[in-house]
């Protein structure tokens, strides 16, 4: 099994195999918290307005993303796990769009298989991989806005791949590191209403989920997001 890192949109567009698109603060950790609110699935795209269409579509559905770290206008949550945590999702879809992560979901259109990635399910993420034994798997560190390197979603990168060469990864140093690096944001009180501390610590809360979220490519050119159990 081949492991390469990768980084972006380009990394994604890149990217083959097995694919895990990983936006750790804050998309996919999103995404696990919904599905864990009750969440049937969750349809992942890259435009606002697609999203919005979307929305016209599914009846029982609400809308979750961001741009600019905020909640977009006219949308019921932010990119924010701090509201989905609180939130009853029984039943619903979620139409999921965000500045990083969505877009890497849609651009992987060469890889065999995508998965979210995240530190909260990233043993799980490892468990299936192993469990398929693909050839090649392109861990793609979607990065701050999609333009920037970020630590946590490298960190999670190297943390897949050291647990698929059946090493063990220590990540609490390297987790409280964080505060002073990409995840200071969270930290700064002009952040608190879209981006609070909670955010921080429920995005790192390492193996908190037993599932991974699986990318099927839809008719339209968006994601549906499924959970599989492990």
């Amino acid at each position: 099994m081949k492991v390469e890192i990768l980084e972006f949109v380009e990394g994604a567009r890149n990217s083959k195999g097995v694919a895990v698109i990983i936006d750790v603060f804050r998309a996919f950790s999103v995404a696990c918290y919904a599905i864990d609110a009750g969440a049937v699935r969750i349809i992942a795209t890259a435009e606002v307005s697609e999203a919005l269409k979307l929305k016209a579509t599914y009846k029982n559905c609400v809308l979750v993303g961001e741009r600019d770290e905020k909640k977009i206008p006219g949308f019921d949550f932010g990119n924010s796990p701090t509201e989905i945590i609180k939130a009853d999702l029984s039943g619903k879809t979620v139409i999921q769009t965000t500045t990083a992560g969505t877009q890497g979901l849609i651009n992987a259109v060469h890889a065999d298989a995508i998965l979210t990635g995240s530190l909260v399910n990233a043993s799980a993420i490892v468990k299936y991989i192993k469990s398929i034994n693909p050839d090649h798997v392109s861990l793609v560190a979607m990065g701050y806005r999609a333009t920037n390197s970020a630590e946590e979603d490298l960190m999670c990168a190297e943390m897949i791949a050291t647990e698929l060469n059946n090493e063990k990864f220590i990540a609490e140093t390297r987790i409280a590191d964080l505060q002073n690096s990409s995840g200071k944001r969270f930290f700064n009180p002009i952040n608190i209403d879209f981006s609070p501390p909670t955010d921080f610590f429920l995005c790192t809360m390492v193996n908190r989920f037993d599932f991974i979220l699986k990318a099927t490519r839809r008719f339209d050119g968006n994601i549906d997001l499924m959970k599989i159990e492990l």
